[in-house]
């Protein structure tokens, strides 16, 4: 299965990643930002219903200078005592969200549509490829030209050591497309259920079969990673 998720990536096609049934225990569409279209926006938000968000390694964040977004409340957390008091330090899944900045293009209009969001995750993957292929000299001040914040793109960062101390849908997506050979930028959306909470994973496996995409758990790509990168 493995090994047809990687081809599915590689050509730019959707695949559902499941993360675990001990941590979210919820599937994401999951699809390399390099090839995303508005219809896949317009996919994803119909028939996931989540939150569309960008996926980017450690290494990406690193090259724009990316915080995560708590790290940021907690620097201003004097001036705005309310961050202080919003503190994620509850979060039942996880020890640590992965957000980021939130982010819109600078030719879209409000950034919302799906063609402000394909626009804006399309060419974040585009920008991000060129300065890993080392043809930006200032990724930083590239980065404020192209986009601004805030946005309506989410953008969450991977750990430092992924899949190693961390095993979000961030980690599993990004380390899927490092495999697979192509821009580790990854877009992706919650599948919701009808009944108030998320799809369950034999739904999702039901939509993955009707619609011929790739299902995959996350200790799938765990164990490909492990040999992987070794």
């Amino acid at each position: 299965m493995i090994q047809q998720a990687l081809a599915d990536i590689r050509q730019g096609k959707i695949v559902l990643i499941h993360d675990a049934d001990d941590r979210e225990g919820e599937t994401d569409f999951v699809l390399p930002a390099e090839f995303v279209t508005p219809s896949h926006v317009q996919i994803m938000r119909k028939d996931g219903g989540g939150l569309l968000f960008l996926m980017i390694t450690d290494e990406i964040a690193k090259l724009f200078q990316l915080p995560f977004i708590a790290d940021v409340f907690t620097s201003c957390e004097k001036e705005y005592p309310v961050l202080q008091s919003l503190i994620a330090d509850d979060i039942p899944y996880d020890a640590k969200s992965s957000f980021s900045l939130y982010i819109n293009h600078r030719d879209s209009f409000t950034g919302i549509t799906d063609n402000d969001r394909s626009l804006t995750m399309k060419e974040f993957a585009r920008l991000c490829k060129q300065c890993l292929t080392n043809h930006i000299e200032k990724p930083v001040d590239e980065l404020g030209k192209h986009f601004r914040s805030p946005g309506h793109v989410p953008i969450c960062r991977s750990s430092d050591k992924p899949l190693m101390n961390r095993f979000g849908h961030t980690e599993l997506s990004t380390c899927l497309l490092t495999m697979a050979g192509v821009t580790p930028v990854a877009c992706g959306c919650e599948m919701m259920g009808d009944d108030g909470k998320a799809l369950s994973k034999k739904d999702a496996k039901r939509y993955a079969d009707k619609h011929d995409l790739t299902f995959l758990q996350g200790k799938e790509i765990v164990k490909s990673w492990k040999s992987w990168s070794e």
